[in-house]
Protein backbone atom coordinates (compact mmCIF):
# COMPACT_ATOMS: atom_id res chain seq x y z
CA UNK A 1 0.00 0.00 0.00
CA UNK A 2 1.63 3.60 -0.66
CA UNK A 3 1.00 5.98 1.19
CA UNK A 4 0.19 9.88 -0.31
CA UNK A 5 0.30 13.35 0.63
CA UNK A 6 -2.11 14.82 -2.47
CA UNK A 7 -1.21 18.16 -3.68
CA UNK A 8 -4.18 19.18 -5.81
CA UNK A 9 -6.56 21.84 -6.88
CA UNK A 10 -9.91 20.36 -7.45
CA UNK A 11 -11.21 20.78 -10.11
CA UNK A 12 -13.02 18.04 -11.75
CA UNK A 13 -10.28 15.97 -12.45
CA UNK A 14 -8.24 16.70 -9.02
CA UNK A 15 -11.66 15.96 -7.61
CA UNK A 16 -11.80 12.22 -9.90
CA UNK A 17 -8.16 11.77 -8.29
CA UNK A 18 -9.06 12.49 -4.53
CA UNK A 19 -12.23 9.87 -5.08
CA UNK A 20 -9.72 7.38 -6.11
CA UNK A 21 -7.30 7.96 -3.38
CA UNK A 22 -10.08 7.37 -1.45
CA UNK A 23 -11.40 4.40 -2.74
CA UNK A 24 -8.38 2.30 -3.60
CA UNK A 25 -7.20 -0.78 -1.68
CA UNK A 26 -3.56 0.35 -2.35
CA UNK A 27 -3.75 3.62 -1.30
CA UNK A 28 -3.86 5.26 2.18
CA UNK A 29 -3.98 9.15 1.86
CA UNK A 30 -2.18 11.11 4.11
CA UNK A 31 -3.28 14.42 3.87
CA UNK A 32 -4.51 17.10 0.89
CA UNK A 33 -2.53 20.24 0.07
CA UNK A 34 -5.06 22.90 -1.67
CA UNK A 35 -4.09 25.76 -3.61
CA UNK A 36 -4.95 27.92 -6.09
CA UNK A 37 -5.28 26.43 -10.06
CA UNK A 38 -8.32 25.34 -11.77
CA UNK A 39 -10.13 26.98 -9.20
CA UNK A 40 -9.26 29.76 -5.95
CA UNK A 41 -7.31 28.18 -3.41
CA UNK A 42 -10.40 29.23 -0.76
CA UNK A 43 -12.57 27.22 -3.10
CA UNK A 44 -10.05 24.21 -3.66
CA UNK A 45 -10.54 23.57 -0.01
CA UNK A 46 -14.10 23.26 0.39
CA UNK A 47 -14.11 20.83 -2.88
CA UNK A 48 -11.61 18.61 -0.78
CA UNK A 49 -13.32 18.97 2.62
CA UNK A 50 -16.87 18.47 0.52
CA UNK A 51 -15.54 14.58 -0.60
CA UNK A 52 -13.65 13.60 2.41
CA UNK A 53 -17.08 14.07 4.16
CA UNK A 54 -18.96 12.18 1.56
CA UNK A 55 -16.31 9.24 2.17
CA UNK A 56 -16.96 9.97 6.54
CA UNK A 57 -12.89 11.08 6.05
CA UNK A 58 -13.08 14.26 8.23
CA UNK A 59 -9.88 12.78 10.08
CA UNK A 60 -7.72 13.17 6.93
CA UNK A 61 -6.59 16.50 7.29
CA UNK A 62 -6.98 19.63 4.55
CA UNK A 63 -3.36 21.69 4.35
CA UNK A 64 -4.11 24.99 2.88
CA UNK A 65 -0.96 26.19 0.46
CA UNK A 66 -0.15 28.91 -2.36
CA UNK A 67 -2.42 31.28 -3.18
CA UNK A 68 -0.94 32.75 -6.38
CA UNK A 69 2.39 31.58 -8.46
CA UNK A 70 5.68 32.10 -7.08
CA UNK A 71 5.28 34.88 -10.36
CA UNK A 72 3.36 36.78 -7.94
CA UNK A 73 0.55 36.87 -11.06
CA UNK A 74 -2.90 36.78 -10.65
CA UNK A 75 -4.52 33.77 -11.56
CA UNK A 76 -6.75 32.41 -14.15
CA UNK A 77 -9.72 30.15 -13.37
CA UNK A 78 -11.22 27.68 -15.75
CA UNK A 79 -15.17 27.72 -14.87
CA UNK A 80 -16.20 27.32 -18.23
CA UNK A 81 -14.04 23.53 -17.68
CA UNK A 82 -14.69 22.67 -14.06
CA UNK A 83 -17.54 24.87 -13.44
CA UNK A 84 -18.05 27.97 -10.65
CA UNK A 85 -17.27 25.98 -8.25
CA UNK A 86 -14.95 23.53 -10.13
CA UNK A 87 -17.81 20.45 -9.44
CA UNK A 88 -19.17 21.27 -12.25
CA UNK A 89 -23.01 21.02 -11.72
CA UNK A 90 -22.63 20.27 -8.32
CA UNK A 91 -22.64 22.72 -5.28
CA UNK A 92 -20.67 21.80 -2.26
CA UNK A 93 -23.07 22.73 0.90
CA UNK A 94 -21.99 25.99 2.76
CA UNK A 95 -19.99 25.89 6.13
CA UNK A 96 -18.71 22.49 5.97
CA UNK A 97 -16.11 22.06 8.99
CA UNK A 98 -12.84 21.53 7.66
CA UNK A 99 -9.96 19.76 9.26
CA UNK A 100 -7.63 22.73 8.22
CA UNK A 101 -3.73 22.16 9.63
CA UNK A 102 -0.78 24.58 8.91
CA UNK A 103 1.47 24.36 6.19
CA UNK A 104 4.13 22.91 9.07
CA UNK A 105 1.83 20.03 9.08
CA UNK A 106 3.33 18.75 5.30
CA UNK A 107 6.55 17.89 7.64
CA UNK A 108 5.08 16.53 10.26
CA UNK A 109 3.84 13.52 8.38
CA UNK A 110 6.77 13.25 6.29
CA UNK A 111 8.68 12.91 9.53
CA UNK A 112 5.91 10.58 10.89
CA UNK A 113 5.70 8.31 8.02
CA UNK A 114 9.55 8.55 6.56
CA UNK A 115 10.72 6.87 3.66
CA UNK A 116 6.79 5.08 3.18
CA UNK A 117 5.26 8.37 2.03
CA UNK A 118 5.20 9.55 -1.51
CA UNK A 119 3.85 12.85 -2.40
CA UNK A 120 1.97 13.79 -5.47
CA UNK A 121 1.06 16.62 -6.98
CA UNK A 122 -1.63 16.97 -9.55
CA UNK A 123 -1.94 20.92 -9.65
CA UNK A 124 0.37 23.83 -9.78
CA UNK A 125 3.48 22.55 -8.11
CA UNK A 126 3.79 25.90 -6.22
CA UNK A 127 2.81 24.95 -2.84
CA UNK A 128 5.18 21.80 -3.51
CA UNK A 129 8.12 24.47 -4.18
CA UNK A 130 7.38 26.20 -0.67
CA UNK A 131 7.79 23.37 1.18
CA UNK A 132 11.23 22.12 -0.37
CA UNK A 133 11.89 26.30 0.37
CA UNK A 134 10.51 26.02 3.87
CA UNK A 135 12.35 22.44 4.80
CA UNK A 136 14.67 21.88 2.00
CA UNK A 137 16.08 18.45 4.43
CA UNK A 138 13.40 16.99 5.25
CA UNK A 139 11.55 17.29 2.07
CA UNK A 140 14.54 15.64 -0.01
CA UNK A 141 14.13 12.62 2.61
CA UNK A 142 10.50 11.97 0.53
CA UNK A 143 11.99 9.12 -1.51
CA UNK A 144 9.07 9.69 -4.75
CA UNK A 145 7.61 12.23 -5.86
CA UNK A 146 4.59 12.34 -8.74
CA UNK A 147 4.03 15.21 -11.06
CA UNK A 148 0.52 15.97 -13.17
CA UNK A 149 2.61 18.05 -16.11
CA UNK A 150 4.42 18.87 -19.19
CA UNK A 151 4.06 17.63 -22.93
CA UNK A 152 6.82 16.23 -24.68
CA UNK A 153 6.72 16.04 -28.68
CA UNK A 154 2.96 16.90 -28.83
CA UNK A 155 1.04 19.78 -28.35
CA UNK A 156 0.30 21.81 -24.83
CA UNK A 157 -3.52 22.18 -23.84
CA UNK A 158 -3.15 26.24 -22.46
CA UNK A 159 -0.93 27.04 -25.26
CA UNK A 160 0.88 25.55 -27.91
CA UNK A 161 3.72 24.42 -26.24
CA UNK A 162 2.87 24.08 -22.48
CA UNK A 163 0.63 22.26 -20.31
CA UNK A 164 -1.77 24.27 -17.69
CA UNK A 165 -0.14 22.80 -14.54
CA UNK A 166 3.83 23.34 -15.96
CA UNK A 167 2.28 26.89 -17.49
CA UNK A 168 0.76 27.76 -14.58
CA UNK A 169 4.17 28.07 -12.04
CA UNK A 170 7.26 27.14 -14.17
CA UNK A 171 9.80 28.94 -11.60
CA UNK A 172 8.08 26.40 -8.71
CA UNK A 173 8.41 23.13 -11.23
CA UNK A 174 11.94 23.70 -11.79
CA UNK A 175 13.00 24.15 -8.12
CA UNK A 176 10.87 20.39 -7.36
CA UNK A 177 12.89 19.05 -10.42
CA UNK A 178 16.00 20.76 -9.15
CA UNK A 179 15.69 19.57 -5.42
CA UNK A 180 13.47 16.33 -4.75
CA UNK A 181 15.22 12.91 -4.69
CA UNK A 182 13.27 11.27 -7.52
CA UNK A 183 10.66 13.06 -9.79
CA UNK A 184 8.27 10.93 -11.78
CA UNK A 185 6.22 12.89 -14.45
CA UNK A 186 2.76 11.77 -15.86
CA UNK A 187 2.43 14.38 -18.73
CA UNK A 188 0.06 15.46 -21.90
CA UNK A 189 1.72 12.22 -24.02
CA UNK A 190 -0.10 9.69 -21.47
CA UNK A 191 -2.66 11.90 -20.01
CA UNK A 192 -4.50 12.48 -23.04
CA UNK A 193 -5.44 9.28 -23.95
CA UNK A 194 -6.46 8.24 -20.19
CA UNK A 195 -10.28 9.26 -22.09
CA UNK A 196 -13.27 8.28 -19.50
CA UNK A 197 -16.83 8.98 -21.05
CA UNK A 198 -20.25 9.32 -19.97
CA UNK A 199 -21.42 6.12 -20.61
CA UNK A 200 -18.26 4.84 -18.87
CA UNK A 201 -19.24 7.00 -15.81
CA UNK A 202 -22.99 5.73 -16.20
CA UNK A 203 -21.70 1.97 -16.06
CA UNK A 204 -19.85 3.12 -12.61
CA UNK A 205 -23.04 4.38 -11.34
CA UNK A 206 -25.24 1.09 -12.18
CA UNK A 207 -22.18 -1.10 -10.19
CA UNK A 208 -21.39 0.80 -7.82
CA UNK A 209 -22.70 1.77 -3.84
CA UNK A 210 -20.79 3.93 -2.83
CA UNK A 211 -21.04 7.69 -1.51
CA UNK A 212 -19.19 9.01 -4.96
CA UNK A 213 -22.12 6.72 -7.60
CA UNK A 214 -23.80 9.83 -8.44
CA UNK A 215 -21.04 12.68 -8.09
CA UNK A 216 -19.11 10.40 -10.72
CA UNK A 217 -21.30 10.59 -13.90
CA UNK A 218 -22.31 13.81 -13.32
CA UNK A 219 -19.21 15.58 -13.10
CA UNK A 220 -17.97 13.36 -15.65
CA UNK A 221 -20.19 14.62 -18.28
CA UNK A 222 -20.01 18.44 -17.50
CA UNK A 223 -16.08 17.60 -18.21
CA UNK A 224 -17.01 15.83 -20.95
CA UNK A 225 -19.02 18.30 -22.97
CA UNK A 226 -16.50 20.93 -21.88
CA UNK A 227 -14.17 19.14 -23.89
CA UNK A 228 -16.63 18.41 -26.55
CA UNK A 229 -16.50 22.29 -26.95
CA UNK A 230 -13.06 22.97 -27.17
CA UNK A 231 -12.36 19.37 -29.59
CA UNK A 232 -15.67 19.13 -31.43
CA UNK A 233 -16.30 15.36 -32.15
CA UNK A 234 -14.17 14.18 -29.49
CA UNK A 235 -16.46 11.58 -26.82
CA UNK A 236 -15.03 11.86 -23.57
CA UNK A 237 -12.80 13.73 -21.08
CA UNK A 238 -8.88 13.11 -20.08
CA UNK A 239 -9.01 12.41 -16.43
CA UNK A 240 -5.20 13.53 -16.24
CA UNK A 241 -4.75 13.20 -12.59
CA UNK A 242 -6.30 9.62 -11.68
CA UNK A 243 -4.01 8.55 -14.33
CA UNK A 244 -1.17 9.71 -11.95
CA UNK A 245 -2.45 7.83 -9.20
CA UNK A 246 -2.48 5.04 -11.43
CA UNK A 247 0.96 5.10 -12.69
CA UNK A 248 2.21 5.50 -9.49
CA UNK A 249 0.89 2.00 -8.57
CA UNK A 250 1.18 0.54 -11.81
CA UNK A 251 4.81 2.15 -13.04
CA UNK A 252 6.17 -1.47 -14.37
CA UNK A 253 3.07 -1.81 -16.86
CA UNK A 254 3.79 1.94 -18.76
CA UNK A 255 6.39 2.30 -21.11
CA UNK A 256 8.80 5.14 -19.30
CA UNK A 257 12.28 7.17 -20.20
CA UNK A 258 14.55 9.22 -17.54
CA UNK A 259 15.99 11.78 -18.63
CA UNK A 260 16.65 15.50 -17.31
CA UNK A 261 13.47 17.72 -17.27
CA UNK A 262 13.51 21.65 -17.09
CA UNK A 263 10.91 23.88 -18.17
CA UNK A 264 10.79 27.04 -19.69
CA UNK A 265 9.90 30.46 -17.90
CA UNK A 266 9.67 33.16 -20.43
CA UNK A 267 7.33 34.73 -22.94
CA UNK A 268 5.97 32.15 -25.54
CA UNK A 269 7.32 29.07 -24.61
CA UNK A 270 6.60 29.36 -21.13
CA UNK A 271 5.99 25.98 -18.75
CA UNK A 272 7.57 24.31 -22.29
CA UNK A 273 8.84 20.99 -20.71
CA UNK A 274 12.02 19.62 -22.47
CA UNK A 275 14.89 17.32 -22.24
CA UNK A 276 17.66 16.05 -24.34
CA UNK A 277 16.68 13.03 -26.29
CA UNK A 278 19.39 12.94 -28.91
CA UNK A 279 20.93 9.95 -27.94
CA UNK A 280 18.88 6.53 -25.95
CA UNK A 281 21.44 6.78 -23.23
CA UNK A 282 20.18 7.60 -19.69
CA UNK A 283 22.07 11.06 -18.98
CA UNK A 284 24.55 10.57 -15.46
CA UNK A 285 22.73 11.47 -12.60
CA UNK A 286 19.44 11.71 -14.12
CA UNK A 287 16.45 11.73 -11.88
CA UNK A 288 13.41 12.32 -13.68
CA UNK A 289 11.26 9.54 -15.37
CA UNK A 290 8.64 10.63 -17.91
CA UNK A 291 5.93 8.26 -19.06
CA UNK A 292 5.39 7.83 -22.50
CA UNK A 293 2.96 4.58 -23.32
CA UNK A 294 0.46 2.81 -21.42
CA UNK A 295 -2.32 0.43 -22.59
CA UNK A 296 -5.49 1.88 -22.85
CA UNK A 297 -7.78 -1.36 -21.61
CA UNK A 298 -5.57 -2.18 -18.60
CA UNK A 299 -5.65 1.34 -16.86
CA UNK A 300 -9.80 1.36 -18.34
CA UNK A 301 -10.17 -1.84 -16.04
CA UNK A 302 -8.41 -0.15 -13.30
CA UNK A 303 -10.15 2.83 -13.11
CA UNK A 304 -13.88 0.82 -13.31
CA UNK A 305 -13.20 -1.41 -10.54
CA UNK A 306 -11.23 1.31 -8.13
CA UNK A 307 -14.61 3.93 -8.87
CA UNK A 308 -17.00 1.06 -8.08
CA UNK A 309 -15.66 -0.03 -5.08
CA UNK A 310 -16.70 0.73 -1.47
CA UNK A 311 -14.97 2.49 0.86
CA UNK A 312 -12.06 1.05 2.42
Amino acid sequence: MKKILLFADPGIDDSLAIIYALLSPDIELLGIVTSYGNVSKQQATENAAYLLKLAGREDIPVIEGATFPLSGEVSVYYPEIHGQEGLGPIRPPENIEINIKPFSHIFTLIEEHGDELVIVDTGRMTSLANAFNFNLEVMQGVPEIYLMGGAFFVPGNVTPLAEANFHGDPIAVNVVLKYAKKVYITPLNVTNNAIITSEIAGYIYSISSNPYKELIPAITKYYSDAYAKLRPGRSGASIHDVFTLYYMLNKDKIYSVTNNVEVSVLDDARGLSYADFRNNQVPPGARHTIALHFQYQDFLADFIKVMSSPLQ
